[in-house]
């Protein structure tokens, strides 16, 4: 079913379609807060719980949803995510108050658990080394890209058609990307027997990841000693503790922590869950120029705008980096560059032109890097999974994307209006990004432990060992 069909422009375009309804059109709603706001007439902590509720769906389904895309098929999951796209999108334009907008959120979570593991996936069914490279390039361009042109896109399409177009453009999107990938086979896992889910292992993921939810969002405003709080971090631990000891008895698991048994898999996702965590910069660099410096939200956001065009312009690079020379060096320079560009954002003694100037060139750092890290992270991820669990492999690789944005995004915000509270918001400021700059020194490190130099350089080896011992079979170069 799937050793003939090579892959094609066509599929990557309706794959990066399919990304880009979740990374552009769902992320975008955190740039629009005022507008939506004022329009369905509810509180902002509502409207707070709206918007995270898109990120807790999808970390809480996207193992489940890769796990079940290799036994009953990719394509079925990433057709079944982007309707799921347009029924969430459909919800949010007909929106006339909170319930159709918190039913639309939970339902765009669930669209991007579907999608992003079933994509990659896909990719690596259909397109080998170089091939696969280039695809995965593109659709790391759906991902970052999209998230960081959200607050271009999204503040435009707001600003002169109104916020609920942005959910009209969703949906086209998500109709072409069903449009082109119709002509794609069904890709799955090999396997016998009836099928098999663990829906004991996802209901006890799904309470741990609620409670903990609870207490990185609401932590700060209930109080951290409120019963509340107590509670939800008890319930988290006592959930990940249960959910690892079942889990790993279990042949039918949610997760098959076996897979981090592979260490560059194991040194991949730990390095992209860390450095997601930094995503923590953008929220205490925004305030503080906001807050502290006197700029608008549109000044902030134009500061911003050299990590788009850095994590644009970069991940192409990234690809040709990693053909070059493997996944370890780019990993580790792309994480290097935006620790960098993360630290120069926290010299918050600078006089305002000059820190305008720092941040600047802070933020096209942080997207340099990223652009440069993001193909060779996600092609190791890939290569270094097993054929029959690749969706699953991919589902845990961008949980780790998801519950890192959240940690790093909750911690850092705590942690500024913690020390804001009591002192200058300058130093809240500084401590906020020194936090980040820990996140960004802990990738670097997983990856120098745990990724191997001789990752993403499968042609090299093949080659060189058809040199030593010709044989009249070509061996495939790429290790699973």
């Amino acid at each position: 079913m799937e050793t003939n069909y090579k892959g094609t422009d066509k599929m990557i375009t309706g794959i990066v379609f399919g990304v880009i309804t979740f990374w552009l059109f769902a992320q975008a709603m955190v740039n629009v807060v005022p507008a939506v706001q004022e329009d369905l007439g509810i509180t902002s902590g509502t409207l707070n719980i709206a918007i995270s509720l898109t990120a807790l769906f999808s970390g809480m389904f996207i193992v489940a949803a890769g796990g079940l895309a290799d036994k009953i098929g990719r394509k079925k999951i990433t057709y079944l995510g982007l309707i799921l796209s347009v029924v969430g999108s459909l919800c949010l334009v007909l929106a006339q108050g909170a319930t159709l907008l918190i039913i639309g959120r939970i339902i765009q979570g669930l669209s991007a658990a579907c999608i992003m593991p079933s994509t990659i996936a896909l990719m690596k069914a259909y397109f080998d080394g170089k091939d696969r490279q280039r695809a995965l390039s593109y659709w790391s361009i759906g991902s970052w890209g999209g998230s960081g042109v959200c607050s271009f896109a999204g503040g435009a399409i707001a600003t002169y058609m109104g916020w609920r177009w942005i959910f009209i453009f969703s949906i086209v999107f998500a109709l072409l990307a069903m449009w082109l990938i119709k002509d794609t086979p069904e890709s799955k896992a090999e396997g016998t027997g009836e099928f098999k889910f663990d829906y004991s292992g996802l209901a006890i993921f799904i309470v741990t990841m609620i409670a903990l939810n609870v207490f990185i969002t609401f932590g700060a405003d209930l109080g951290w000693t409120s019963p509340t709080s107590i509670i939800s971090a008890i319930i988290t631990i006592i959930g990940a503790i249960v959910f690892f000891k079942v889990e790993k008895r279990k042949k039918i698991a949610l997760i098959d922590f076996s897979l981090f048994k592979n260490k560059p898999y194991a040194g991949t996702t730990y390095s992209n869950f860390l450095l997601n965590a930094v995503a923590g910069t953008l929220v205490v660099a925004n305030t503080y120029v906001q807050v502290g410096r006197g700029f608008t939200a549109f000044q902030s956001g134009m500061l911003s705008i050299g990590y788009l065009v850095a994590v644009l312009g970069m991940i192409r690079v990234g690809e040709k980096i990693l053909q070059k020379v493997g996944a370890k060096l780019p990993m580790i320079w792309g994480a290097v560059i935006t620790t960098v560009g993360v630290a120069v954002m926290g010299l918050t003694f600078l006089p305002d032109f000059a820190y305008t100037v720092v941040v600047f060139i802070g933020f096209a750092l942080f997207g340099l890097g990223l652009g440069v890290y993001a193909t060779p992270s996600t092609d190791t991820s890939v290569s270094n999974a097993p054929s029959n669990k690749v969706g699953e492999a991919a589902g845990i690789y961008k949980m780790a994307s998801s519950l890192g944005g959240a940690f790093g995004v909750a911690i850092s915000a705590t942690v500024y209006s913690s020390v804001a509270a009591a002192g200058s918001v300058e130093t809240a400021a500084s401590i906020g990004i020194i936090v980040n700059v820990i996140f960004g020194v802990l990738s670097i490190l997983s990856i120098m432990i745990m990724v191997p130099n001789s990752a993403g350089k499968p042609s090299e080896a093949s080659s060189t060992k058809s040199r030593r011992t010709p044989k009249p079979k070509p061996t495939p170069s790429e290790s699973h």
